[in-house]
């Protein structure tokens, strides 16, 4: 199991639907220009677009970059259908699709070296991204590709606290545990959220909004919602291997137990997070 796996990425779409600060958004669109050029860095599976168009934002360009083919592949596959299931006016084009007036391509490259390389762009979207790469450089990175005055969103932020319920003793030395081993690769910061707001308030553009975002899944009646089940299940994996090189106190009991909760319909998961919008420089 990775981050960049399909079912993973679609799995979670529900639950980034319902976590989005929707003050942070309404103050996104009353600021993104009307027809936005926007570039979309870790775009995954490519779900911006039908939010942009949900939200009213039918007309500009749009770029998507993610570093993975196979997801790339996924996008520009399975988002044009979804498009055209939905009523909308769809023709395929190189590397993507033009719907109504939004042209769509979905890229395979590095994100970072993407942004370098862009400039005037009205609107830079990176959602679950600014955890895993250093913040400070990537705020740097996303003011070189905008232009005088372009928005920055950066929603599903990690801000460093994974819970589960009900409780178990040994919730704090696994969640620990986790965030070690994540603070250890380079680059990746579980408080991502808090570092990121503090450096958009040190730099001369402006800070418009920060929300927050958190996920919580917990299950209704015994039964999670869409493919929920699969996403939590997901991150017990990703738990579980962040465990197998350290020793900890009641580590293979708390996964044991929260897999039997899992499989019965009563654990719960929740993970802190938050969306910002951030304006460069005018001039």
């Amino acid at each position: 199991m990775n981050h960049t796996e399909t079912r993973y990425l679609e799995a979670k779409r529900s639950l980034d639907d319902r976590a989005s600060s929707r003050r942070v958004r309404d103050r996104l669109l009353a600021a993104v220009p009307t027809e936005p050029r926007v570039l979309d860095i870790g775009c995954g599976t490519g779900t911006t677009v039908p939010r942009l168009l949900e939200w009213g934002v039918d007309a500009g360009s749009y770029r998507g970059i993610d570093s993975d083919e196979g997801v790339i592949d996924f996008a520009r596959t399975v988002r044009p259908a979804a498009l055209r299931r939905a009523g909308r006016s769809v023709v395929d084009r190189d590397q993507g699709f033009v719907v109504g007036d939004l042209s769509v391509t979905y890229e395979v490259g590095d994100a970072l070296a993407t942004l370098t390389g862009a400039n005037d762009t009205d609107l830079v979207v990176a959602q679950a991204f600014a955890d895993l790469v250093p913040v400070a450089e990537l705020l740097d990175r996303i003011e070189s590709a905008l232009a005088p005055g372009g928005l920055a969103y950066l929603p599903i932020t990690f801000d460093g606290a994974t819970i589960f319920q009900p409780d178990h003793p040994a919730d704090r030395a696994v969640e620990d545990a986790y965030h070690a081993v994540i603070d250890a690769e380079p680059g990746r910061d579980v408080h991502a959220g808090r570092h990121l707001a503090e450096v958009c308030r040190r730099r001369d553009g402006d800070l418009l909004a920060i929300g927050s975002s958190d996920w919580i899944l917990r299950p209704s009646e015994g039964e999670y919602h869409a493919d929920e089940a699969y996403f939590l299940d997901a991150i017990l994996e990703f738990v579980e291997d962040a465990l197998s090189d350290r020793t900890v106190e009641g580590g293979a009991d708390w996964l044991a137990t929260r897999r039997r909760q899992l499989a019965d319909g009563r654990l719960t998961y929740i993970a802190h997070q938050y969306d910002l919008l951030y304006r460069a420089p005018v001039a």
